[in-house]
């Protein structure tokens, strides 16, 4: 069994948005678990909707987050 990274397709705006929950699933990471590494300030930075809405990532965030970088 060969196991293959992760890669966001290349046709996605790096302005984009995910949501928490396409996040998740698009990672293959429960939801408690990201929201662990959420509360630790570990993983992705997470903005709000209008400072108070749902979480969301930008493509790009998602990219440096799968390349490991800080």
């Amino acid at each position: 069994m060969t196991i293959a990274p992760i890669r966001v397709p290349d046709e996605w705006d790096d302005n984009g948005i995910i949501l928490f929950e396409e996040f998740c699933a698009f990672i293959r990471t429960p939801q408690c678990t990201v929201r662990d590494w959420r509360r630790c300030g570990r993983g992705p930075t997470w903005h709000r909707f209008n400072g108070n809405g749902r979480l969301y990532v930008t493509v790009a965030e998602l990219r440096r987050f799968l390349r490991g970088d800080r």
